[in-house]
């Protein structure tokens, strides 16, 4: 599992636990998340993510 960076705010998406509070559960791939997937706290695409 690995974990991606906003490199806008720093917010951090963890695969291993996903993010309760958009409805991603625990093991979802950076790769399959929604495309319309946006950074909960500053709203950037997920084009804007990098690995950390």
């Amino acid at each position: 599992m690995k974990r991606y960076v906003c490199e806008v705010c720093g917010w951090l998406y963890d695969e291993a636990l996903g993010d309760a509070a958009q409805g991603i559960v625990p093991g979802t791939r950076f790769e399959d998340l929604p495309e319309d997937f946006t950074c909960p706290l500053c709203g950037v695409d997920r084009d804007t993510f990098a690995e950390a």
